[in-house]
């Protein structure tokens, strides 16, 4: 499946999708490379280009929670840099650098042996193990922080859950302003705001995230910290579910067995709540809709001039809402002392800062570990609501959950299994 031509970058996709072919040099700086692919697509932007390496960006336009990951690939290795799931479905990527001579790429030599012709290939196991270290800590700082949200918006009562939103979108324009500032990010906010439809699609993904940061707000400070976490569980299953009512896309068996079984987790906890889990609902979809219309607008933007744009178009509904609040004698961020005040002008911090630490780890780790990863967060939220906030799990809520937990197991074990299938096809194709 892997063909070499007069270029040195090659991006392949899966049988479902056709070949591109990437025939310039990316050793020179700006050079950037895009497919179009219905609604999603892959971008390649050479950043520097070394006597050994190339440093790339590469964007996955579809990728629901990162966008961009950067690689930094040895130019005496064949193919095998990236792999990614789109949506969570049977879409494949691999990017590689491939010599300008024709002949078929051999794997690369024993560490310290070299092959007739070549320079010995750089020892890249200490970096590899180097960057996947960090990228572990920056993704469990991120999924952390955001797994311990509950004990931080407790803090904020008893300011209610338009208070605490209208001022974490308030704070959040303020603290990604000063860290533009700092990295004279300024340009990128100018490009995105002059393109009306990267506007636009921001400012739609800035709805749909203040409507899953209402939700999420709201139980936590009702006593429903159990049920948000539940929404976070069954976000990757809905996922699935969009990629195939909105992008038409083929699930394999597995994944729909896990959709399967995740509908009925949904049926037995409704039974068991004496309703629909709509907290639960609510997040998943927000969040799953927030993911796919950001790949709208894929690698064009940052994750930090994203929710710089995504929070600058809602700031004006956020004031009006903190006088409406403040002109009830409902508003907080003033009466309650210097502590509280400070408290809810951190939110724009605890909003920016694991974001931040999340396209950290993106960068360095492949996506599936990001996808493992994601269930870190609702996890501790799990354990938070109760061991911390005292909320009560009968025996019929964890029956629920634990169907939830065979949905997500089925769907991890599905990916696995897919990935490993690929990568004998890719070793087999080289």
């Amino acid at each position: 499946m892997i063909a070499t031509w007069n270029g040195r970058l090659i991006l392949e996709l899966d049988k479902k999708k056709s070949f591109r072919t990437l025939n310039r040099d990316p050793s020179r700086d700006g050079a950037q490379w895009r497919r179009e692919l219905g609604a999603a697509f892959i971008s390649v932007n050479a950043l520097a280009g070394g006597r050994k390496w190339h440093s790339l960006n590469v964007t996955n336009g579809s990728c629901n929670q990162c966008t961009t990951a950067s690689v930094r690939l040895p130019k005496s290795t064949g193919p095998m840099i990236l792999w990614w799931t789109w949506n969570m479905s049977s879409n494949h990527v691999v990017i590689g650098l491939m010599p300008l001579s024709p002949v078929p790429i051999k794997p690369s030599p024993p560490q310290g042996s070299t092959s007739v012709g070549q320079e010995p290939a750089p020892s890249s196991s200490k970096p590899v193990r180097s960057e996947n270290s960090t990228g572990m800590l920056f993704g469990f700082a991120a999924y952390g922080l955001w797994g311990m949200l509950p004990l931080y918006f407790i803090l904020l009562l008893p300011a209610n859950s338009l208070d605490i939103v209208a001022n974490r979108v308030l704070w959040s324009v303020i603290f990604c302003a000063l860290i533009i500032t700092v990295t004279r990010g300024w340009p990128k906010i100018a490009t995105a705001v002059k393109n009306p439809r990267i506007l636009g699609t921001l400012s739609i993904a800035g709805v749909l995230i203040v409507i899953n940061w209402l939700t999420y707000v709201f139980a936590v400070t009702s006593g429903n910290a159990i049920e948000a976490s539940l929404g976070y569980f069954i976000n990757p299953l809905v996922s699935v579910l969009l990629g195939v009512i909105i992008l038409k896309e083929k699930l394999r068996p597995l994944q729909w067995g896990a959709v399967g079984v995740g509908f009925v987790a949904v049926v037995v906890l409704a039974i068991s709540y004496g309703k629909l889990p709509w907290i639960a609902l609510v997040l998943a979809f927000s969040f799953g809709l927030y993911g796919f219309v950001k790949n709208r607008v894929g690698g064009k933007v940052d994750a930090l001039t994203s929710l710089s744009v995504e929070t600058a178009a809602l700031t004006p509904f956020a004031i009006i809402t903190i006088v409406i609040l403040m002109s009830t004698g409902q508003a907080t961020l003033t009466t309650m002392g210097a502590g509280h005040f400070w408290l809810l002008a951190s939110t724009g911090i605890v909003t920016a800062v694991p974001l931040l630490l999340f396209g950290a780890s993106a960068r360095r780790l492949p996506m599936t570990t990001i996808g493992l990863l994601q269930y870190v967060a609702p996890l501790l939220q799990f354990a938070v609501a109760i061991v911390f906030l005292g909320e009560h799990m009968g025996l019929d809520r964890w029956i629920g959950f634990g169907v939830v937990w065979l949905a997500l197991v089925i769907l991890t074990v599905d990916q696995v299994n897919h990935f490993r299938k690929f990568s004998r096809l890719r070793r087999a194709a080289a």
